[in-house]
């Protein structure tokens, strides 16, 4: 089949996420004047090493925060935000953190996840995370479409959790990252296997 989006694509749901994936979740934690925020975003990834950079993209708005989402009102009040990896066992939490929750509501609590304070930035962190990014807003980019905005964040600070390395490696395997398909599917990683470069 081909389609053109604007036509619309005559399928039950719309297939783009699906295609698109697996995509890293980016579990973003803010804090600002209304309080902490926690909020998973599937649109994220690591865009450069040096300096090292992420960037996610939030696309949808709250009726209560004046045309976006309660992340993405805090990152501009604070100019920082956390990235937390989600593994497999924090599923659950994940999910409950994805609340359409009134602005000043405080997802940690509401998902039962313990916060720690950032080190680099004031900012909350997933306590018990693998890995925490903590981020210093550079760049905020209006994206065509309503309330379509990509952020990116300087990484100033990382939080590896000490059962997560082995042998001087980020191990994935020990913690099964988990990552967004389309529609209501995510999955875990669960095999790996390596690839040399040609010239390697």
């Amino acid at each position: 089949m081909f389609y053109r989006p604007e036509d619309g694509h005559g399928l039950p749901h719309n297939p783009f996420n699906a295609i698109v994936s697996p995509r890293p979740i980016g579990w973003i934690s803010t804090r600002g004047g209304l309080g902490d925020n926690l909020a998973p975003y599937s649109f994220f990834n690591a865009v450069a090493y040096v300096p090292p950079q992420v960037m996610f993209a939030s696309t949808t708005a709250k009726p209560d925060r004046d045309g976006t989402k309660d992340s993405m009102a805090q990152l501009r009040e604070s100019g920082v935000f956390c990235v937390n990896v989600v593994e497999y066992a924090m599923r659950d939490a994940m999910n409950a953190s994805s609340a359409p929750l009134a602005a000043g509501e405080d997802e940690f609590a509401v998902a039962g996840v313990e916060k720690l304070d950032c080190e680099t930035i004031d900012c909350p962190r997933v306590a018990n995370a693998p890995a925490s990014l903590e981020c210093r807003v550079t760049q905020i980019v209006t994206l065509p479409g309503d309330a379509n905005v990509a952020v990116f964040g300087e990484v100033t600070g990382v939080h590896i959790r000490d059962d997560a390395l082995r042998d001087g490696i980020f191990d994935v395997m020990s913690f099964g990252p988990m990552a967004r398909l389309g529609y209501k599917d995510y999955t875990r990683v669960e095999n790996l296997f390596s690839l040399a470069r040609p010239g390697e």
